[in-house]
């Protein structure tokens, strides 16, 4: 027991990496609207929800709520270097369009908008009708 106290070891200062275009998901669902930022692969560089910029309740399902998560979200990257984005959007919610408006009024620019909300085709064959 003579290093009682140990000295701490240097830490590496982490690097994030920079870039330029990163795709946007959009979730609008009917009680909330979820921004989240990835990089072109898929993985998460941040993001923010209705519900994690301060709306409660009903006022989560509104498209001001949107706007602000979608600000929120965009600041929350702001150290990534992001310039452009691809915007997908998924969901038939309140917050759609006002959310894409708040990432072009937090200053990025949109490349492209997709929207890949699915569609229902008629299902699968339903089971055949039991004999009894």
């Amino acid at each position: 027991m003579a290093d009682a106290k140990k000295t701490p070891k240097a830490r590496k200062k982490k690097i994030k990496q920079k870039f330029p275009t990163a795709r946007v998901c959009v979730h609008a669902g009917e009680n909330n609207t979820i921004v989240t930022f990835t990089d072109m692969e898929g993985n998460k560089l941040g993001g923010c929800s209705c519900g994690a910029a301060g709306f409660k309740g009903t006022r989560k399902s509104t498209p001001y709520a949107a706007k602000v998560a979608a600000e929120t979200a965009t600041t929350a990257v702001a150290t990534y270097g992001i310039e452009t984005v691809h915007v997908e959007v998924k969901g038939l919610g309140p917050g759609r369009e006002q959310a894409i408006r708040g990432i072009q009024s937090a200053g990025l620019d949109l490349e492209s908008i997709v929207d890949t909300t699915p569609v229902a085709h008629g299902g699968c064959r339903p089971r055949r009708r039991r004999r009894v």
